[in-house]
């Protein structure tokens, strides 16, 4: 408002005044909101011992390739970055008047790696061993509001564990890395991972995010806790957390506090990494995620290649390992005997890993996990290269991807605006063999790492000596580490040494003489130049000037030709199928047909199967487009099933840690790798019962297989049969045979059995009447389908008073036991047994191997058969299966059974007490064409299996068979000679070693076997 007093001209001036001073306050405004923005932003907690020294610094990294992603390279590019931050990348970046200019003409500048499978900063995991006189622990010794089982630790968090570790960060740095995803690698629940960089500042500036993912495993790591302690366990125990974790949802008065189940559903929303450690693990994990509607990512163990179809159909993001395996020293013949086709193939094949994924269009990332040493990682990945990885999948496995995976693009993993300034610079194309990394930047600091590289002065230079006399120098070697050679007629090797930029050379002017020219002085811009003495000791002036670059030689991450490997084999063994075998329609001609039916035996008889399922039965039948098979002199009978069995179980054949197991699954743990599947092949064994030990009262449910060599574990298991579980008594089950230490779990004595399975049952059917809104519990689910008739028991036994004592906790409850295996002491209660409804599968003529089977005798089968009993002969054990058909003569001698009815024992039968006779055991029209061609009476020592066939698939063939052992001993000689190739190359080699094999048996705890190891090796294979 214009004042009255007020002339008009000292107004305007006034006004003007008062315009100039308000713009000038204004800008002081802004000046100061700024200055405290900044003392703002550079404040923190943490006090100053000195002077002040914030680093607000900026950088522009000019003249460089600038990868910027696996997918953009941008030439004679600027990188520009302010107080850790990348803020621009381009050919036009402007650069900052107050930025330090780094010159990068000829260098490459790339995002450091990202690995999100890391334990930098963790502590390392220490398993406590109670050792061998320690007793049972049962439940968790975690002190607090957790859960029941210690290997749960889905409350740990890494980022309250973490410290940097500069020693570990700076060789992470120099195999490329700038961030890393660490976790405590410990329990079947790993709690969290955190993001962290790999800058060497306090660990509150490196966190780049406190929870990045969620970790798992089949491994319970530092746990004393005895359950789980087989891998059948660790999935139970994860598929009941998943369960318990939804119940507690509903937040459930009676469970109180369970701070793990909160941590477990809390983490449920971040990216879950599952480390499992060989290919049927990464699948097994696989089904666990779909059960529960988690995808997993796979940190992968190393073999994903041997079944990538399986694997690609995860739909999984994977994380690779570059742990390749080493040579083998197989020169000594003595050795190379230990060391089985299966192994070499692997070392063989194994970088091939990554390009397999790559070429299957599965997600990976790439890690430094498991490597021995962090110096070999990059060199590791130019060997994937080498072996078909292209280097732009290379980069994005080490770079986008892991980014992406863990939902941090925005922080890390390409050089683009706003990120972290997280990036290497390099000599050249980084997967190049002779490139170095010359400095790893992360959150703007720089961290040298082939710093001495950064000039390279290889090429050619003319050197002039005053008065007058010149040499040719060729400079060659690294860029780190370089040669000098004198170029004359012959070229003269001499001695360079270059530090920072001073140069001292040593050089011959003849060969093999006896004094040098002696050289010192400085690297310039132009030139070299300095003083030094001649030959003759006089002093000399000298300059060096750059005449041409040296020829270069092909330097590329692929070497010529991909690198030639032998096929990939099905199950990967000796005696795997090159080409998966199709099933094919087969008229078996003029043998003898052991029907198992009302027909009996058939003289001259074809059989004609299509679909694989038994078509036609009869005399002189039309093959049509069929594969025609002369069984003439032969016999033809059903596949032998062995109702008994414990091959191709990984990991454990017992869950012993409890008295009540019903939870575990066999039919998660089924290893189609077993040599032991095809071996039984040979033998005619077309099915096997999969059965839990004998370490509890309760143990585990089995699994029928279809023994088809070369599928998956889906790809074996029977589908649509009536489930079993295995029961146990005896002296395994009270654990008088496992030790002194073992008098802690219940139950101790043969009475404590049957109070288990009272109690067992009881709580079943509490927990049935429980209705709707219940938490599940897997283990009560097993026994209440018992209850239900929707569940089967087949029983381990020896002694009558026990199976009397189960038959009547049976009855108790209106259940029946199906099948008393072993039963030695069959014959005592044979009546009993019929009356009850129990079948019976034992062994032919064992006795006397413990004592609860000293009265066991040869004539059992013959007994219980004439009783009534369903009797079948069974193996378990592994090499037994692939002779049953003789254990099924042994009972025409002892007891005079009719062949027919003995070989109905190993076939028949055995398809009775499974419930899938209506389909398997016999040779009639509409059931699987299971069939087995012998060459002599199958009853016969002298009859052998010279073709077993399982859903009209030839499985095995005696005639193929000769064949692939010649296959093998080329193969095995190919690799050898590949092998002792690289050992004359220099390549390091490691010592050949014994690798056992696991055959477990009921009483096996672990791996071997209580009375004896029970191990054997598959060299061959």
């Amino acid at each position: 408002m214009k004042r009255a007093f007020e002339k008009p001209g000292r107004a305007l001036l006034s006004r003007g005044v008062a315009y100039a001073l308000n713009r000038h306050r204004s800008k002081l405004l802004v000046f100061s909101l700024l200055l405290a923005g900044s003392y703002a932003h550079a404040q923190e907690t943490f006090p100053v011992n000195g002077i002040a020294d914030p680093k607000d610094r900026c950088f522009a990294f000019t003249h460089a390739t600038i990868v910027k992603d696996a997918q953009t390279t941008l030439s004679n590019a600027t990188l520009v970055i302010r107080d850790g931050k990348i803020i621009d990348a381009g050919p036009a970046a402007a650069i900052p008047k107050d930025a330090v200019v780094v010159d990068c003409k000829g260098k490459y500048i790339y995002p450091s790696f990202v690995d999100i499978f890391s334990n930098y900063g963790q502590a390392d995991v220490k398993r406590i061993s109670g050792g061998w006189n320690a007793p049972p622990q049962f439940l968790s010794n975690t002190k607090g509001a957790y859960g029941w089982n210690q290997a749960i630790r889905s409350e740990i968090n890494a980022v309250d564990l973490f410290t940097t570790d500069e020693t570990k960060a700076a060789t992470l740095r120099e195999a490329g890395f700038g961030t890393v995803a660490t976790q405590q690698m410990d329990g079947v629940a790993r709690g969290t991972a955190a993001l962290v960089t790999l800058a060497g500042d306090k660990e509150n500036k490196v966190i780049v995010r406190e929870k990045v993912a969620a970790g798992y495993s089949f491994d319970k790591g530092s746990s004393t806790q005895n359950y789980p302690n087989s891998q059948m366990g660790y999935i139970a125990l994860l598929r009941q957390t998943y369960l318990d974790a939804q119940w507690y949802r509903s937040q459930p008065a009676k469970e109180g506090v369970n701070l793990s189940l909160q941590a477990w559903n809390a983490n449920q929303q971040l990216p879950q990494i599952f480390e499992v450690k060989d290919k049927w693990d990464a699948l097994r994990a696989d089904k666990i995620g779909d059960e529960f509607g988690v995808q997993y990512i796979i940190k992968a163990g190393g073999n994903e290649y041997q079944r990538i179809a399986e694997i690609a159909a995860t739909k999984a993001t994977f994380i690779l390992p570059l742990n390749f395996p080493g040579a083998i020293d197989v020169e000594d013949p003595s050795d190379a005997r230990f060391v089985s086709l299966t192994e070499m193939k692997h070392w063989e094949m194994a970088p091939s890993q990554p390009a397999a994924f790559e070429k299957a269009n599965i997600p990976f990332c790439l890690t430094a996990a498991d490597l021995k040493d962090l110096k070999s990682f990059l060199g590791n990945v130019r060997k994937a290269i080498e072996y078909g990885l292209s280097e732009q999948k290379a980069l994005d496995a080490l770079t986008k991807t892991p980014a992406t995976t863990l939902k941090v693009y925005d922080k890390v993993g390409s050089l683009e605006a706003g990120k972290l300034a997280n990036f290497l610079i390099t000599s050249g194309p980084v997967f190049k063999e002779n490139t170095l990394i010359l400095q790893n930047w992360v959150q703007g600091n720089r961290y040298p790492v082939k710093q001495d590289a950064w000039n390279d002065i290889r090429g050619i230079y003319t050197v002039t000596l005053s008065p007058g006399n010149s040499l040719t120098l060729d400079v060659k070697g690294t860029a780190s580490a370089p040669l000098v050679a004198v170029l004359q007629k012959d070229t003269i090797p001499g001695r360079i040494d270059v530090n920072g930029k001073l140069v001292t050379l040593s050089l011959p002017l003849v060969k093999n003489g006896r004094s040098n020219v002696r050289l010192s002085g400085l690297i310039g811009e132009n030139g070299w130049s300095g003083t030094g003495v001649d030959t003759s000791g006089a002093t000399v002036r000298w300059n060096a000037v750059f005449a041409r670059t040296a020829p270069a030689k092909s330097d590329s991450a692929r070497k010529g030709a991909p690198v030639d490997m032998g096929p990939l084999y099905y199950p990967f063994s000796g005696y795997g199928w090159d080409k998966q075998p199709q099933q094919q329609d087969i008229l078996i001609k003029n043998a003898t047909v052991w029907t198992n039916e009302k027909d009996g035996k058939l003289e001259n008889t074809d059989v004609l199967v299509r679909g694989g399922k038994i078509a036609q039965i009869g005399k002189n039948l039309s093959a049509g487009n069929a594969r025609v098979i002369d069984g003439t002199g032969k016999h033809l009978s059903a596949g032998i099933i062995d109702e008994h069995s414990h091959i191709a179980i990984s990991n454990g054949v017992n869950e012993s840690s409890q008295a009540v197991t019903a939870e575990v699954r066999i039919g998660d743990v089924l290893n189609p790798d077993d040599v032991n599947i095809y071996r039984q092949l040979s033998g005619g064994v077309t099915a096997s019962h999969l059965l839990h030990g004998s370490a509890n009262p309760i143990g585990g449910q089995s699994q029928l297989i279809k023994l088809r060599w070369g599928q998956d574990a889906e790809g074996l298991k029977v589908t649509n049969w009536d489930p079993f579980i295995k029961f146990a008594l005896g002296e395994n089950v009270k654990q008088s045979n496992w030790g002194e230490r073992n008098t802690v779990r219940f139950p101790q004595t043969r009475m404590g059995v049957e109070q288990v399975y009272v109690d067992a049952f009881t709580r079943a059917r509490d927990y049935e009447r429980q209705g709707a809104g219940k938490r599940r519990d897997l283990e009560l689910d097993a026994l209440v389908e018992i209850l239900n008739a929707k569940r089967f028991i087949t029983c381990h036994s020896y002694v009558q008073s026990e199976i009397n004592m189960l038959m009547h906790v049976a009855d108790s409850f209106h259940f029946r036991v199906n099948t008393f295996t072993h039963i030695l002491e069959g014959y005592k209660v044979a009546d009993k047994m019929k009356a009850h409804g129990a079948g019976a599968g034992t062994f032919a003529d064992w006795w006397a191997y413990k004592m609860e089977v000293q009265d066991a005798i040869p004539y059992n089968a013959a007994i219980m058969h004439k009783v009534g009993v369903v009797t079948a002969i069974n193996s378990d054990d592994a090499e037994m299966a692939r002779r049953l058909n003789q254990e099924a003569g042994k009972i025409v001698k002892y007891g005079g059974v009719p062949e027919e009815e003995a070989l109905k024992m190993v076939t028949l039968n055995p398809a009775r007490l499974l419930h899938v006779d209506n389909r398997m055991g016999s040779i009639k029209v509409g059931k699987d064409a299971d069939l087995v061609l012998w060459s002599d009476n199958p009853l016969s020592i002298y009859a052998k299996a010279e073709k077993t066939i399982v859903d009209g698939i030839v499985e095995f063939d005696r005639d193929y068979d000769l064949q692939l052992r010649q296959r093998i001993a080329a193969e095995r000689n190919r690799l050898v000679q590949k092998l002792l190739g690289e050992k004359k190359k220099g390549t390091p080699t490691q010592k050949a070693a014994f690798t056992p094999d696991e055959m477990y048996h009921c009483e096996d705890l672990q791996a071997g076997h209580q009375e004896g190891l029970g191990l054997t090796t598959n060299a061959g294979l």
